[in-house]
């Protein structure tokens, strides 16, 4: 590699370098990707800003209380077509149809929690563990009478 000995050669590169070091140009502030992306692949979904994703057991629920309003509307509207064509469709007859399955869900939910408080009430198991001889003494009395004593010997 020969070095530049001309002077003129010197003071066009000093003259390039300084010409590219005062060039400003503004950066790009936004960039607009024109290529189409694929249809399908194999790369997982990208979770969005905002709300994330549902999780299984929220969508199993989710469709499963559409099932549930679905079948109430069907039950619903046979209720109301049969009502219709008896001609008994009065006030009393309407609001026991109408009340009977919140009530029984009501209770339902009531014996439901009632359950639950008693197993969290309920003590917890114990287990206990003993090195050496272990002696049990399992005594029931039936001891009845005004002045009955009982001697647990």
């Amino acid at each position: 590699m020969t070095a530049p000995t001309d002077r003129a050669e010197v003071r066009k590169l000093a003259a390039a370098i300084e010409e590219a070091l005062t060039q400003t140009e503004e950066p790009p502030t936004a960039f607009r990707d024109e290529t189409e992306p694929p249809r399908f692949g194999p790369a997982p979904p990208v979770p969005q800003p905002g709300r994330p994703p549902m999780s299984q057991k929220a969508v199993d629920d989710s469709v499963r209380m559409l099932c549930g309003s679905a079948l109430t509307l069907a039950v619903g509207g046979a209720g109301t077509g049969l009502l219709w064509a008896s001609g008994h469709a009065n006030p009393y007859v309407v609001a026991a149809i109408c009340a009977g399955p919140p009530a029984l869900a009501l209770a339902v939910s009531r014996v439901v929690r009632r359950f639950r408080e008693a197993v969290a009430a309920a003590p917890a198991e114990q287990h206990h563990h003993y090195t050496g001889t272990v002696h049990q003494d399992l005594r029931q009395t039936h001891t009845s009478g005004v002045w009955a004593r009982t001697n647990n010997q």
